[in-house]
């Protein structure tokens, strides 16, 4: 024989539903505990080391995964790009802010396919780096600085 299920047309045994379905939460709320064992995992994990954008400039001049030429073309392609984004800072660029991101995303990927043969270690930098340096670029009191 079948249970039969509360209907809305039966208020007594819809006002139990709720009691029952607070008692069967609670035993799922305490239940979880791989999802908080992630949590703390997560937690503990020690925390990136800060951005040091004149270290990294550096070690991209000295490296010599990149060839001359290839360093002079990519300084140009990041003066062209620091240039849009000092526009866009002063309401005065031609390029919208996902534009820009589409031309920052692909230049990290031209130094990044130059450098990770050559110089995994800072490769690996400058790719842990990706999004604080997009928070630079694009905070004007944080790009000011620079």
């Amino acid at each position: 024989m079948k249970p039969k299920l509360p209907t809305s047309k039966d208020p007594q045994k819809t006002s139990a539903t709720p009691a029952a379905s607070a008692s069967a939460s609670g035993a799922a709320q305490s239940t979880p505990a791989a999802p908080a064992a992630g949590t703390a995992a997560r937690q503990s994990t020690p925390p990136a080391p800060t951005l040091d954008l004149a270290s990294l400039e550096q070690r991209l001049k000295e490296t010599r995964a990149i060839g001359m030429f290839s360093k002079l073309s990519l300084k140009n392609q990041v003066d062209d790009l620091l240039n849009e984004f000092r526009a866009f800072h002063q309401k005065r660029a031609t390029a919208s802010l996902a534009e820009l991101r589409q031309r920052y995303d692909l230049l990290l990927l031209k130094v990044l396919s130059l450098l990770q043969d050559g110089d995994p270690p800072l490769a690996t930098a400058i790719s842990t780096s990706r999004e604080a340096i997009w928070g630079i670029l694009t905070d004007p009191n944080k790009f000011a600085k620079i």
